[in-house]
């Protein structure tokens, strides 16, 4: 199981974790997770841990290894665009969240190669319809976006008194900006543009 999680490149669950095992000899769900205890405890003080998120368990680096970890990535820029962060920030705390409550929330239009970004993580997806004229798309965030960010769930998102109107600079701050890997992304924000053809999101 540790092999498993150490190969893996996202969260297992523990339905797929029971499937290393032949059928007649797979643990039970009690007895997974009291193995996955000891070996969160095991890792406890390494350069590494095991993290349980929303979309299962998974090895991830101690933050406090950020430092020394960016060095590998040298060259690139240290952050998402600031407009894919507001937008990421926004549809996490807010969802499900159309297009428009995005644009309402940030003051600008907002391009829809963010949006691209996003899904293409595999951070956000479209998760409904809202039922107004147009039946604009609504979007939610995903349990790769709780892996990502080692949360279990979104309750474990630091707590917001209210939505800020106009500006996401705390939702940035709240969300943990400092913390994000490294990205391709630029760095600048994107320039406005309209949405494409056929676009209802």
């Amino acid at each position: 199981m540790e092999a498993a999680l150490f190969a893996a490149n996202e969260a297992l669950p523990l339905s797929r974790l029971q499937k290393l095992f032949e059928e007649d000899q797979a643990p039970t769900r009690g007895e997974l997770e009291a193995a996955l205890a000891d070996l969160e405890r095991a890792y406890a003080d390494r350069g590494v841990r095991l993290v349980a998120t929303g979309g299962g368990y998974q090895f991830q680096t101690d933050p406090e290894t950020n430092p020394w970890i960016q060095r590998l990535f040298h060259g690139r820029s240290p952050r998402l665009s600031r407009a894919v962060l507001e937008t990421l920030a926004i549809i996490a705390y807010r969802q499900p969240a159309t297009r428009a409550e995005i644009e309402d929330i940030r003051g600008v239009s907002l391009s829809s190669g963010v949006l691209k970004t996003l899904t293409e993580r595999g951070w956000v997806r479209v998760v409904g319809r809202k039922e107004v004229p147009g039946r604009p798309s609504l979007y939610g965030t995903t349990p790769a976006f709780l892996s990502y960010f080692g949360l279990e769930s979104l309750e474990d998102l630091p707590p917001l008194k209210e939505i800020p109107e106009g500006t996401a600079d705390e939702w940035l701050e709240r969300i943990g900006q400092e913390e994000l890997p490294l990205s391709d992304e630029p760095g600048e924000e994107e320039p406005t543009e309209e949405a494409e053809p056929g676009d209802d999101e």
